[in-house]
């Protein structure tokens, strides 16, 4: 039987209204894309049973502090490569890391954990989070991520990911983080 997620309304109205600012955005700068609704997907072992039938390369997203917690970095890699933090450590050569709290979600990304995404970028006002790309995401003609909300998934072609990266106008830089 599957298990499914249920939502506090309050909680839900605060996923509607992320989305839809999310929604807004991609709208107001002409960015197109294909949304997906599916029930909460905290993880991305519970996303790949609905991400089965979606013909995009679907993302991981991770958000990290530095030791010192005065820089955050959000990594984005392919959902099915598996990473150690210590081995993203040494490619992104920003010392040590440690996953950020969800208190520093919310205040950098105005997000929730289950929810993180590039998307989260536009709460990001005085582009204070890194990104981190994952060199081979360069070759996939459609990305999906969360838009801000674990309830659906947003399917964007690449070129217009990146033309959403230029938008949003923080610092990114794409490494190669795996074979």
């Amino acid at each position: 039987m599957e298990e499914q997620i249920q939502l506090d309304p309050v909680v839900q109205q605060e996923q509607l209204a992320r989305r839809q600012k999310v929604l807004d955005k991609l709208n107001e700068w002409g960015i197109p894309y294909t949304m997906y609704e599916h029930p909460p997907l905290p993880t991305i072992e519970l996303a790949l049973e609905y991400w089965k039938n979606i013909d995009s390369t679907h993302c991981k997203n991770l958000f990290f502090r530095n030791h010192k917690g005065n820089k955050h970095y959000l990594v984005v890699f392919e959902c099915h490569q598996q990473m150690a933090i210590h081995d993203i450590e040494k490619m992104l050569k920003q010392g040590k890391l440690s996953f950020a709290s969800e208190q520093r979600m919310d205040k950098y990304l105005g997000l929730r954990p289950g929810s993180v995404s590039p998307f989260g970028l536009i709460n990001d006002a005085n582009k204070e989070v890194k990104l981190f790309l994952d060199i081979n995401l360069k070759d996939a003609p459609l990305l999906s991520f969360h838009p801000n909300d674990n309830t659906a998934s947003l399917v964007v072609r690449n070129e217009d990911f990146m033309r959403y990266l230029q938008l949003w106008g923080g610092e990114y830089e794409f490494l190669k983080l795996y074979e």
